[in-house]
């Protein structure tokens, strides 16, 4: 895939935050709900020794290996707990040179910074810090990613992404990001569908193995430019009113997307709830109850937030509604 440069546009357009930067007291309060764990056992039981004090994070991270797309998954969701930080740092100091304690603080931080509650600059350092211990790994890369997609300018956003996608090209988290940053640009005139975050949606999809999760990239494309559109008054607040999934570019994307997963789901990838979210989350909108139906009962109770809190919408009730619809509509 070639730089993204040439598709930004001039100016950015103000808007409400992504699923992927959203603080997590958005969600709903029920036990469980959301979990960004998703559902990743292993992952879920070294969460609960890490609030206990206990080192299970340390096996997790060595057996997980250059699995990247799982490695920044579970440092990620590791990351965002409390006491991370401090846990991390006392890691460091029994082991200077291990990698894993060095991302997990770089990334610890990168969450604290995005809640107000770390120095950006400090959370830069601890990841280009982890950077250097393990040069190869992309996962430092998608902390600084985080970063620069909520803080930083775009020069910042696109050289960030290029060094994480020259360690691993394939990387579904970053690449979310990068689609979250540039669906906030503005569309210039244009028509509905020709929006440059979805050209590179498209591109990066046809450009990606043909068993690679990122050929759900363009339904995701679509729900970050509607979160645009909705927030900045564009779209109604209501997605299925939106019209935004009846163009034919959409449907032509919700049919390959949807044929795409049919052929080639994959129950082992670590975030591949995200994607069956966004699928589901289209299909409701754009009126395919038993395509959609489908996916609710792969997705089970792993909803995500985003993209049903789009529109500064109760992501809980969002879901169920969607849900109760695509089910009552299979057995009309």
């Amino acid at each position: 895939m070639p730089p993204p440069l040439p598709l930004l546009g001039a100016g950015r357009a103000p808007t409400d935050q992504s699923g992927d930067t959203a603080p997590d007291d958005d969600a709903p309060a029920a036990p469980g709900a959301y979990d960004d764990a998703l559902d990743d056992g292993e992952l879920l039981t070294a969460r609960t020794a890490l609030a206990q004090g206990r080192r299970q994070a340390r096996s997790l991270l060595l057996h997980t290996g250059d699995d990247w797309d799982r490695r920044g998954h579970r440092l990620t969701v590791l990351a965002g707990e409390p006491y991370a930080v401090a846990w991390a740092r006392d890691w460091q100091l029994a082991e200077p040179e291990s990698a894993d304690a060095a991302a997990l603080t770089a990334l610890a931080q990168v969450d604290r910074a995005l809640r107000g509650k770390e120095d950006p600059d400090r959370a830069r350092e601890a990841c280009a810090a982890a950077a250097a211990l393990a040069p190869a790994d992309p996962t430092p890369w998608l902390g600084l990613l985080r970063l620069a997609r909520t803080l930083g300018p775009e020069r910042e956003v696109l050289g960030v992404f290029a060094e994480l996608r020259r360690r691993h090209p394939e990387h579904h988290h970053a690449h979310h990001l990068l689609l979250a940053r540039l669906a906030e640009r503005p569309a210039g005139g244009r028509g509905a569908e020709t929006h440059e975050v979805y050209d590179l949606a498209e591109l990066a999809a046809a450009e990606a193995p043909a068993d690679s999760p990122l050929a759900v990239l363009p339904v995701v494309a679509y729900a970050e430019r509607y979160r645009v559109l909705a927030a900045t008054g564009l779209a109604p607040a209501d997605p299925a009113a939106s019209g935004h999934w009846s163009g034919p570019r959409a449907r032509r994307i919700l049919r390959a997307c949807f044929d795409w997963w049919l052929e080639w789901e994959h129950d082992e990838h670590p975030r591949r709830h995200v994607d069956l979210n966004h699928l589901a989350f289209a299909l409701s909108c754009a009126g395919r109850p038993a395509e959609a139906a489908a996916l609710f009962q792969r997705i089970g109770r792993h909803a995500t937030r985003a993209p049903w809190s789009y529109a500064h919408r109760d992501p809980r009730a969002s879901f169920r509604e969607a849900r109760a619809r695509a089910l009552i509509g299979t057995v009309r």
